[in-house]
């Protein structure tokens, strides 16, 4: 996964406010206790932190 899809991905499913800072300030614990944007930051896949992000909230199997 592009990185440019999963910020897409994350607006269409939070909003382009949310989604930012949700990113910035909410702690995942499957990211090893990170947000997303420090996992990131960190080396790991969009796609490990979409699948996160997809755990963590529950989002529907249509857009894992």
């Amino acid at each position: 996964m592009r990185l440019s899809h999963f910020w897409q991905r994350m607006h269409e499913q939070f909003g382009e406010t949310y989604a930012e800072s949700l990113a910035q300030d909410y702690v995942i614990e499957d990211l090893g206790s990170r947000t997303v944007r420090q996992a990131l930051a960190d080396g790991v896949s969009a796609k490990e932190v979409w699948r996160a992000v997809c755990n963590t909230f529950g989002l529907p199997a249509a857009v894992r």
